[in-house]
């Protein structure tokens, strides 16, 4: 068996390498490419915090008569919020019985599981805006408290979110938190189109164009039905035109209904919404890709010199920043008031 060849350390990093490379290129990272996270690069030595707000003009132009100047637009920042950098790290050992008894296989999903974790905990903490977003904040799985507030100080699901230059408040989160269905959808659209605003409070359209949820699997087929008219299998259909065919994109989040720790969270299993792609304010501001950390050397023989391990490691660095809630409506899905 030759998976991997570890007559000389150098043939041994360059397959280790392949094999970290082969475990993140199955990694999907759902909520990172699910169309609404807008990404961010943040280069070397320019900082560790970013500051994100809205900017907004009012919404309509003014009569101008002969002659006369042309009105000024009013501008009003919205609320900002900052982000702050972090890492996220594992290593693991390859220990000297492993490199020598044949133990290519273990060797190789040690390596090819490696290449996951970084994006896996990337997705995570991204999925988890949405999971949490019903508070201000929770503990993570490291024990640290993430700020999951948006600009005006409340959570990014909520029933009276303030403006900047307007007295206005907008609901985001739907009366009674129904589960998906047709008449909830409608209802959702409803709550959207009379609870949209600009900072000055007028209203705007808001171009949603996603429907996402968990992965219940009751919900997902509830919204296939409803987008796609599959209704009953048994029922016929003919010449029924779907008012959704098109309007929509599902967009599913595998670790929608986590604990912190990863773990399953059944009472967050019937979490849906829609969102716009357009409006998003959903930041991931990038420093590090997720990347294998430089292996052992011939220079250093690579061995741990108390437990003969050749150590190898994967890091990561970013932040995630929400500023506002104009962008996003969301249920429960338990029927809470």
């Amino acid at each position: 068996m030759n998976e991997l060849n570890i007559q000389s350390l150098s043939d041994f990093v360059l397959n280790a390498e392949i094999l970290w490379n082969k475990g993140l290129s199955s990694v999907p990272q759902f909520a990172r490419r699910s169309g609404l996270v807008k990404e961010i690069p943040i280069a070397m030595n320019t900082g560790n915090t970013r500051k994100f707000s809205e900017i907004d003009l009012e919404e309509y132009a003014k009569k101008k008569k002969e002659s006369d100047q042309s009105v000024r637009g009013r501008v009003q920042q919205g609320y900002s919020k900052e982000g702050t950098l972090y890492r996220v790290s594992l290593n693991i050992g390859i220990s000297y019985e492993m490199r020598t008894q044949g133990k290519y296989l273990d060797i190789q999903q040690k390596l090819t599981n490696l290449g996951k974790v970084a994006p896996n905990r990337m997705d995570l903490d991204l999925t988890h805006r949405l999971t949490f977003g019903a508070s201000t904040s929770y503990t993570d799985m490291d024990g640290e408290t993430v700020d999951t507030a948006v600009g005006d100080t409340y959570q990014l699901f909520y029933t009276a979110h303030t403006l900047r230059g307007s007295s206005t408040t907008f609901r985001n989160q739907l009366a009674n938190n129904p589960q998906f269905s047709r008449g909830g959808l409608e209802s959702m659209e409803l709550m959207r189109v009379e609870n949209t605003f600009n900072q000055f409070g007028e209203k705007m359209t808001i171009p949603d164009d996603v429907i996402w949820c968990g992965d219940d699997p009751n919900t997902n087929n509830t919204i296939d039905e409803v987008l796609r008219s599959t209704s009953n299998p048994t029922q016929s259909n003919s010449a029924v035109v779907n008012a959704y065919s098109g309007k929509y994109m599902k967009v599913v989040f595998p670790r929608l209904a986590t604990n912190a720790a990863g773990g399953i969270d059944t009472t967050k299993r019937k979490y849906w919404g829609v969102a716009s792609s357009v409006m998003s304010t959903f930041y991931l501001g990038v420093h590090e890709e997720p990347h294998m950390i430089p292996p052992p050397t011939d220079s250093n023989n690579g061995a741990d010199r108390q437990t003969d391990d050749w150590d190898f490691g994967t890091r990561a660095g970013y932040m995630i920043v929400v500023p506002s809630a104009t962008w996003i409506g969301f249920s429960k899905g338990d029927a809470s008031a």
